[in-house]
C-alpha cells in the first residue's frame, strides 16, 4: 500500500499522506509526494491540488528511524522546491501538528489552511540542526525576520491562531482533513482562497531583530552551535530565494557535521529508550487518589505535580502548622503554573478542590498510591512504612522518595514488599523532569509499571534503577563530587571549578549546585556512611565544617557562596575553611587549568557511571545518560556522560585514570568494564541494544 495516494475529483486533486502513526517524512513519503506533485504538475485537467494527512496528524516531523543514516533521495528540500515550483496551485491542509520538515512542506505550498486545534513549529535546533528544507527562507518571507528568528531559535510551537496572526497560515476551517482539503482545493481553484509562491516574496531587512537575537543567544545559548547558524540562515533570506536556500543548505550541513548534533540526537533518543524496561508489558495499577506524607519543599512539590496531572491528593503532616505551610507552598506553586499558562483559571478551582490535608495517616486508607517524602532518615521512614502497612488498603502502592536509603530495607518493615518501590523525585518536584523508579528485589512488575505510568501522567521522564546507595544519579554524584572536593583541597577555588564546568556547558558548577540543594543533604549521607568509610579514602571536611557553622547554602544565605540582593559571591568564610583544611593536611596549593578541572571531573563521573552499568543498577548506558541529562544538568548537547565517554574513547579514559591513580590509588581505579572496552574496541553505544 502506498503511503501517498492521489484522488481526482473532477478538476481537483487530493493528495493524502498515510504513514502511521504520525505521517513522518520518511523516504517513502518524500518519494510519494514528489511523484504525486510532478505527476500532477501542469496537467490541464487539474486546476488545484490539496495535500493533507490521514490519521491523527499532518506530517509531524522527520522519521526518527532515519536519524544518523545517509539520507536517500529525494531529499526533503527537493520535495519542497517541487511543490513551490508546481504550475498547478497547491494548498496544504494542516491538522494535528506540522513540525520541522512537515511545516516546511506546508510553507512550500501556495496556500496553507489549518483545522482548529492544529499547531506548527520548527524545532530543529533542539536536535542540533536548523530547518534545512526552506524553513529559514520561507518563514521570514511570510512572517518577517523577527518572527522567523523567534520561531526557529526558540523551537516554540504556535497554535493555528498564532500562526495565522503571523501570516504563516491563511485560513482556519473546521471539519475533517479530507473535507477541508476538498473545500480548500475548490476555493483555490475558484480564487476565493488567495495563493502565492512564497519564494517570490521579498524580505525586508531587519538588522535590529538580528542583533537582538544574537545578543539573546549569546546569553541563553552560548554553548550551542545550531541556533547561531540558524540566525545566519535567516539573515540570508533577504537574498533571492535560490541564494538563500543554498546558504541554508550549507549551514545545515555544517550543523550535521557538528558533534553537538550527535549529542542532541542521543539525548532525544534517551527520552524514549528509558521506557524500554523488563516490566513494560505488565499492567499498571489504576492511580486516581494519592497520599503524600510530608509537606516540606519536596512533598509540596510532589503534591503540586500530582494536582496539575488531575490527581486527588491528600497531604499529611504531623503538625497543623507544618500542614498549613505546605498548603501555602502548593498554592504558590499553582499560582506560578497559572501565571506561566500551565494551569488555566477555569481549572484552578478544580485543582484546589482536589487537595485535602490531614494530620493523621488514617486519612490515607482509600489512597491508590502513597508517596512518603519525610526526612531522610531510615528510622523515620521505617516507622512511617510500618504504619502504612496497617493503614493502606490492599493493593495500594507504597512509595518512598528517598534519595539514598535502601528501598529493600524499607520494604522489609512491611508485610507487602511487593507493593513497595522508590519514586525519587528531584527538587523542585513540580518542575524537574526526572523520576528514578527504584525497583526493589520484591517489587511486583505491575508496581514498577505503575511508577512509569504515573511519571508519564506527570509529564516526567522515568528511569528504572536498581537498589544501591543513591541509586543511579546520587550514587554517581557522590563519587564525582569528591573529584570537585579534591580539586579544591589541592589548590583550585570553588569558583574556578564552577567556571570551568560552566564553560563546558553545565548551567551551574557543582558548588553552586551544592549550595542550591543544601549542603546539609549530603552531610547527612556522609554522617550515615562514616562508620563504613574506607580507611584509605581521602576525606575532605570543608563542606562538613561549613554545615557545622550553619552555612547550608542558599537557604541560610551562605555556603560556598554568599547570597544577598545581588549576584552570589565567593564566601570568605568558606575560603578560610579551605585554607585551614589545606594547612591541616600539609597541602601546598597548586594551579589547575580549566582543561585539567574538566578532565578530572568528567573522568570521575564516567568512572562511577561505568560501574553503575556494570553492576546492573542501570539497565543500559543510555539510562545513565538520561538521569544525568534530566536530573543533574549535564549539558544536553553533550549527550550524557557515557555518550561523552564514547567521544573521548575507553583507552584514553583508562590512561587518564591510571595517571591520576599515581596521586590517589584508592579513589582513581579503572572500572574492569572500561578496561575490557579499551581492549576490545567496543563502545557504550554498542551496549544500548539499538
Amino acid at each position: 500500500m502506498s503511503v501517498v495516494t492521489t484522488h481526482r475529483e473532477g478538476d481537483l486533486a487530493l493528495v493524502a499522506i498515510n504513514n502511521p502513526p504520525v505521517n513522518a517524512a520518511s523516504h517513502a513519503v518524500r518519494e510519494g509526494l514528489l511523484a504525486a506533485i510532478t505527476g500532477l504538475d501542469g496537467e490541464p485537467a487539474i486546476k488545484a491540488i490539496a495535500l493533507y494527512g490521514l490519521g491523527r496528524t499532518f506530517i509531524a516531523g522527520a522519521d526518527i528511524r532515519e536519524f544518523g543514516q545517509t539520507p536517500q533521495a529525494p531529499l526533503l528540500p527537493d520535495v519542497c522546491n517541487a511543490i513551490e515550483a508546481c504550475d498547478t496551485p497547491v494548498v496544504c491542509v494542516i491538522h494535528g501538528t506540522a513540525l520541522g520538515g512537515g511545516f516546511e512542506v506546508a510553507l512550500a505550498a501556495h496556500a496553507r489552511v489549518a483545522l482548529t486545534g492544529a499547531s506548527v513549529g520548527l524545532p530543529e535546533v533542539t536536535l542540533g540542526i536548523l530547518p534545512g528544507a526552506g524553513g529559514t527562507q520561507r518563514t521570514p518571507r511570510l512572517a518577517g525576520v523577527e518572527a522567523a528568528l523567534d520561531l526557529i531559535t526558540t523551537a516554540k510551537r504556535l497554535s493555528a491562531t498564532e500562526a495565522q496572526t503571523l501570516g504563516l497560515i491563511d485560513q482556519i476551517i473546521d471539519g475533517t482533513p479530507e473535507a477541508v482539503a476538498r473545500e480548500a482545493a475548490a476555493a483555490l481553484r475558484d480564487g476565493t482562497l488567495p495563493h502565492r509562491r512564497t519564494g517570490a516574496l521579498t524580505v525586508a531587512a531587519d538588522e535590529a531583530a538580528l542583533a537582538a537575537t544574537r545578543a539573546r543567544l549569546a546569553t541563553t545559548a552560548a554553548h550551542l552551535f545550531s541556533p547561531h547558524k540558524a540566525v545566519e540562515a535567516v539573515a540570508a533570506s533577504v537574498r533571492p530565494i535560490a541564494e538563500g536556500l543554498a546558504t541554508e543548505r550549507a549551514l545545515f550541513n555544517d550543523c550535521l557535521a557538528s558533534p553537538q548534533r550527535a549529542g542532541l540526537i542521543h539525548a532525544f533518543f534517551a527520552e524514549r529508550a528509558v521506557a524500554k524496561i523488563p516490566e513494560k508489558d505488565a499492567t499498571p495499577r489504576p492511580v486516581e487518589t494519592v497520599g503524600v506524607i510530608g509537606a516540606g519543599t519536596m512533598g509540596s512539590g510532589i503534591a503540586t505535580a500530582l494536582l496539575l496531572a488531575g490527581k486527588a491528593v491528600t497531604l499529611v503532616e504531623r503538625e497543623a502548622d507544618a500542614l498549613d505551610r505546605g498548603r501555602a507552598t502548593i498554592a504558590k506553586n499553582l499560582d506560578g503554573a497559572q501565571t506561566r499558562g500551565k494551569l488555566s483559571p477555569d481549572r484552578r478551582a478544580a485543582v484546589d478542590a482536589a487537595l485535602t490535608g490531614a494530620t493523621s495517616m488514617d486519612a490515607l486508607r482509600s489512597a491508590d498510591l502513597i508517596i512518603e517524602a519525610a526526612f531522610e532518615d531510615f528510622g523515620v521512614k521505617a516507622e512511617i512504612f510500618k504504619t502504612l502497612d496497617q493503614v493502606a488498603k490492599p493493593g495500594a502502592i507504597l512509595a518512598t522518595n528517598t534519595s539514598y536509603l535502601d528501598v529493600d530495607a524499607i520494604a522489609a518493615v512491611t508485610q507487602r514488599p511487593q507493593d513497595v518501590l522508590g519514586l525519587h523525585f528531584f527538587s523542585p518536584a513540580h518542575v524537574m523532569r526526572l523520576v528514578e523508579v527504584v525497583a526493589g528485589d520484591k517489587t511486583a512488575p505491575e508496581v514498577v509499571a505503575t511508577g512509569f505510568a504515573l511519571a508519564k501522567a506527570l509529564r516526567k521522564i522515568a528511569v528504572r534503577s536498581g537498589v544501591c546507595d543513591g541509586f543511579i544519579g546520587n550514587r554517581i554524584l557522590s563519587h564525582y563530587r569528591k573529584a570537585a572536593e579534591y580539586l579544591v583541597l589541592d589548590g583550585a577555588s570553588p569558583e574556578a571549578v564552577d567556571t570551568a564546568l560552566e564553560a563546558y556547558g553545565f548551567a551551574m558548577g557543582p558548588h553552586r549546585v551544592f549550595d542550591l540543594a543544601g549542603l546539609d543533604i549530603a552531610w547527612a549521607q556522609r554522617k550515615r556512611l562514616a562508620a563504613t568509610r574506607p580507611a584509605a579514602e581521602r576525606y575532605v571536611r570543608v563542606a562538613d565544617r561549613l554545615c557545622e557553622a550553619g552555612a547550608f547554602g542558599r537557604k541560610t544565605g551562605a555556603g560556598f557562596y554568599t547570597y544577598g540582593d545581588g549576584a552570589p559571591t565567593p564566601n570568605p568564610k568558606a575560603l578560610a575553611v579551605i585554607e585551614a583544611e589545606r594547612a591541616e593536611n600539609g597541602i601546598t596549593p597548586r594551579a589547575f587549568s580549566d582543561d585539567e578541572i574538566l578532565s578530572r571531573y568528567l573522568t570521575a563521573m564516567i568512572s562511577e557511571a561505568v560501574r553503575v552499568v556494570a553492576d546492573g543498577t542501570a539497565l543500559r548506558p543510555i539510562d545513565v545518560d538520561a538521569v544525568l541529562l534530566f536530573g543533574y544538568g549535564f549539558p544536553r548537547h553533550r549527550g550524557g556522560p557515557l555518550h561523552e565517554a564514547d567521544q573521548i574513547g575507553a583507552a584514553t579514559l583508562v590512561s587518564r585514570i591510571e595517571q591520576y591513580a599515581a596521586e590517589d590509588p584508592h579513589y582513581w581505579q579503572v572500572p574492569p568494564l572500561l578496561r575490557t572496552m579499551a581492549a576490545d574496541g567496543t563502545t557504550f553505544a554498542d551496549r544500548n541494544g539499538g
